[in-house]
C-alpha cells in the first residue's frame, strides 16, 4: 500500500478509556502496521506504529499519533446554567458527575500525526478512531495509488468532502479583503 497525507486537521476528543479499549480489542490494522505501542508521558498519549516490514531500520522513527490528555467533568444530566432563576428549588441539589480523562487529538499534520515512515497507514488508524468519536472533526487530503482523497468526519460520522484544484487560490475572492502591503502609504 502506498499513500501520503498532505493536509490534516483534527479537533477530536474521546474518552481515554474508549481509545485504550479500541486498541486492546485487537482492531484490524493496515497490513504495514503489525501492532501499536501506546505510551503515556504525563498528559500526552503517544500511539506509535510497529512496522510489519523487517527491512525498515530499527532507528527509523515510525509514524505516531499524539494526543493530549485532559480531565473533564461529565454530568449525568444537564447542569443548571449560571444565572438561571432558582424558582421552586428550596435547597441546592448536587448533580451526579464524574471526572473523565479525554484523549484530545487536536492540531494539524505535524502535531497529531508525526514522522513519515508508515504515515498513511497510521492515518487510516486515526480515521478509525475518528469514527468512534462523539466530539470533534477530522479533515484531511490524502493520496492513495495516485488518486487524491478528501476525508471529513464530524462527530463520528463520515461527511461529504471533495478536493478542489484551482489555478490561482487568490481568485476565490479572498484577495479583495486583504491588505495590499506593496502599495501601503504607511509603510515606505
Amino acid at each position: 500500500m502506498s499513500g501520503r497525507v498532505y493536509r490534516l486537521h483534527s479537533t477530536l476528543e474521546l474518552p481515554l478509556e474508549d481509545v485504550l479499549d479500541y486498541f486492546e480489542n485487537n482492531p484490524e490494522l493496515p497490513p504495514e502496521v503489525e501492532d501499536v505501542d501506546i505510551t503515556r508521558r504525563n498528559n500526552t498519549l503517544i500511539i506509535k506504529a510497529v512496522s510489519a516490514d523487517d527491512n525498515l531500520s530499527k532507528y527509523t522513527p515510525t509514524a505516531q499519533l499524539k494526543a493530549s490528555v485532559t480531565e473533564n467533568r461529565v454530568y449525568e444530566e444537564e447542569p443548571p446554567r449560571a444565572g438561571a432563576p432558582n424558582w421552586g428549588r428550596e435547597e441546592e441539589e448536587e448533580i451526579p458527575s464524574e471526572l473523565v480523562e479525554f484523549a484530545c487529538f487536536k492540531g494539524d499534520l505535524e502535531t497529531v500525526l508525526q514522522n513519515t515512515a508508515l504515515q498513511y497507514p497510521m492515518f487510516l488508524v486515526l480515521r478509525e478512531v475518528a469514527l468512534r468519536s462523539e466530539k470533534g472533526t477530522l479533515t484531511a487530503i490524502t493520496e492513495d495509488d495516485g488518486d487524491l482523497h478528501a476525508t471529513r468526519i464530524v462527530e463520528g460520522e463520515r461527511r461529504a468532502a471533495s478536493v478542489e484544484v484551482v489555478e490561482n487560490p487568490q481568485q476565490n475572492g479572498s484577495s479583495d479583503t486583504g491588505i495590499n502591503w506593496r502599495d501601503n502609504k504607511f509603510i515606505s
